[in-house]
Order: structure tokens, then C-alpha cells, then sequence
């Protein structure tokens, strides 16, 4: 019901969605369905329609969304893996919420048929799990062609290191995990990066008031997402044309890189997870998807690592491949594992 009292009373679906179809069919056994924040439009897991599930690990702090209950339900071992969407970062962000790790793939590479919204130009359904083993088979299962690749050695890697706003823990997290590696590291940056960021927020809004804004108003919805939904109606298609040049720009240049490259590797969240009472300030959450959402637009590959700071707080280390090379992404990430 897409965690919202807007769709509580909606008929049960026919048929399953392909990609459950695809974990039916291989054998997996379904125990439950995973709560998340509403309409998947916001990063914090917070709920106040199916409640708010708890960071397992890190009771204090947000658990992250949109994928919340997906990714809690992983890092409380309830499970040994879960599937979750990620439109601007709804997997990757709230796997380094938990500590765990979040695939999201190749946009397109999983079929949405059966998934909510029906149509989007940046969501991707994906996976998390505890460890590399499980997310490379669970990732045979959902991902059509998807064949295992044996990981490489750490040290034959070259990993473009990506230059980006990260509070310095967190740098100093990553860069550590990078060094304990032994793989060949180059600093970079990406043009239009930032820009990539803001097409991505403007284009969601923009698909998100088509599917959904007849809801605003209606009080069917919490009052965080009805008074997005009513700010992305003033997104105009001006906007959205000068966010797709950005889109087209941005794609290119992720392309070129990873030409040069194994993979761009860069921190998940540019800080630790806020705490629930910070994170009741807006602008305590604006810059958490600063990191994740340019790959949506960009359509990449990217996969999420856990590790933690100094202070023992959740960090994570984002990896970035190619289109279509989701295998060799999930070998470099489990390469990297080690090092964690």
C-alpha cells in the first residue's frame, strides 16, 4: 500500500511483480512485507501512517529511507536478504543508515512491472544484505544475464576516488577502508556533479506530482509528503528540460571516467546518520542524498559498503561501475570486503 493511507483500502494485486516472481520461482521463501517511508518520497524512514521502524544498530538514529523497513528488517537478521527501490538514493541511503549493504543496479536491468510508481526515469529496484555473498546471489536471481564473476585481487583495482562535500569523519572512514585495500587510488571530480544533483531532486518531483498530486488536499497523506507533493506542482517543464540537459551532460562524464577506471568510489552520505530528534529539522536531512541521487540520474550502477568512524558511527563507501556491469561491480565491492 505504498505506506500510505491514500492506497490502505486499494484491491489486492493479481499477479506478483516480476521481480517477486523471480525469488518465487528460485526458491525464496517470502516471510513479510517491509514497511517504508510514504510513496517512497522521503529519506528519513519516517512513517506516521505504518509507524517508523527502528534502526537496528543505531536505535537513536534514522533508519533511512524510502527503503526503511527493508533495509531494518537485514540488519536485525530477520532476514537474509530484502529487496527495496531506489529513485534518489531509497536503498544506499538507508543501508549505511543500518551498516549493511545496498545494490542498486543498472537502471532498467530489474523489471519494474508490478512495482509502484509504474512509470519513473530513475527508479530502480535493488537489494540489501548483510554481506557480498548473499547480494551477488540474491542478485542472479533478480537480475536477467546477471553471472557471478570470481573477484578480482584488490591490488590489480584502480578506483577513481571522487572529490566531493563529506564531513571528515566520514572521509577519513572511507579513505581508510581504501587504504587498507591496497588498490590503486586516483583522485577526480566530476563536472556538473552538484547540478546532477538538483536535476535529480526536480525530475522526481516533477513524475512524482503526475503520478500522485490529485492526492494533495485530499488528507490521505502524512503532512510531510502532501506538502511535497504540493511544492513539486510548481516544477516547470522549463525546469525539467534544463535538469535533462544536466542528466545528458553528467552521463557522459560518469561514462568517461569509468573509461578510465574500475570503478569512482566515493562516500554514501556526506555525514553519520542525524539522530531521530535532529533529523526533525529539515535541514538537518537536505544534504543526506547529495552523494547518491547524480547516480540515479546518471542510470549507473552503485552498491553501498558498510564501515564505521573513529567514534564507531555508520559509514559507508559507494562504488560506481559501468552500465551493465553490475557482476564486475558486485566483484570489486566484495574485493573491497575484507577491507571493511
Amino acid at each position: 500500500m505504498c505506506g500510505s493511507r491514500a492506497f490502505a483500502q486499494s484491491d489486492p494485486a493479481q499477479a506478483n511483480a516480476a521481480v517477486v516472481a523471480s525469488l518465487l520461482d528460485a526458491g525464496c521463501r517470502i516471510v513479510g512485507k517491509a514497511n517504508m517511508h510514504e510513496l517512497a518520497y522521503g529519506v528519513t524512514g519516517a512513517n506516521a501512517f505504518t509507524g517508523t521502524p527502528v534502526n537496528p544498530l543505531f536505535p537513536d538514529r534514522i533508519v533511512g529511507g524510502s527503503s526503511s523497513g527493508s533495509a531494518a528488517a537485514v540488519a536485525a537478521q530477520m532476514v537474509d536478504f530484502s529487496i527495496g527501490t531506489d529513485t534518489g538514493g531509497s536503498i544506499r541511503m538507508p543501508a549505511a543508515c543500518c551498516n549493511i549493504f545496498g545494490l542498486k543496479p543498472t537502471f532498467d536491468a530489474v523489471s519494474r512491472k508490478g512495482a509502484v510508481p509504474a512509470q519513473s526515469s530513475l527508479d530502480c529496484i535493488g537489494l540489501f544484505a548483510r554481506d557480498m555473498a548473499t547480494i551477488t546471489k540474491a542478485a542472479g536471481i533478480i537480475i536477467p544475464g546477471f553471472t557471478a564473476q570470481a573477484a578480482p585481487k584488490a591490488e590489480d583495482l584502480v578506483l577513481a576516488r571522487l572529490d566531493c562535500a563529506a564531513d571528515g569523519d566520514i572521509d577519513s572512514a572511507v579513505d581508510g577502508v581504501l587504504a587498507r585495500s591496497g588498490a590503486t587510488i586516483r583522485s577526480t571530480a566530476l563536472d556538473d556533479f552538484e547540478a546532477a544533483f538538483r536535476a535529480g531532486i526536480t525530475i522526481m518531483a516533477a513524475e512524482m506530482w503526475e503520478l500522485f498530486g490529485d492526492l494533495v488536499g485530499t488528507g490521505l497523506l502524512g503532512p510531510d509528503i502532501d506538502a511535497r507533493l504540493a511544492a513539486a506542482a510548481n516544477v516547470t517543464p522549463q525546469a525539467v528540460a534544463e535538469a535533462e540537459e544536466v542528466r545528458a551532460r553528467f552521463t557522459a562524464a560518469v561514462d568517461g571516467l569509468l573509461a578510465t577506471c574500475d570503478a569512482i568510489v566515493l562516500p554514501t552520505l556526506p555525514s553519520v546518520p542525524p539522530t531521530i530528534e535532529e533529523a526533525l529539522d529539515p535541514a538537518a536531512v537536505v544534504r543526506l542524498t547529495e552523494l547518491v541521487r547524480p547516480f540515479n540520474v546518471s542510470g549507473h550502477p552503485a552498491i553501498s559498503l558498510p564501515t564505521r568512524t573513529a567514534d564507531g558511527l555508520p559509514a559507508s563507501i559507494q562504488l560506481v561501475a559501468r552500465k551493465g556491469d553490475d557482476a564486475k561491480l558486485c566483484a570489486i565491492a566484495t574485493a573491497i570486503e575484507p577491507s571493511l
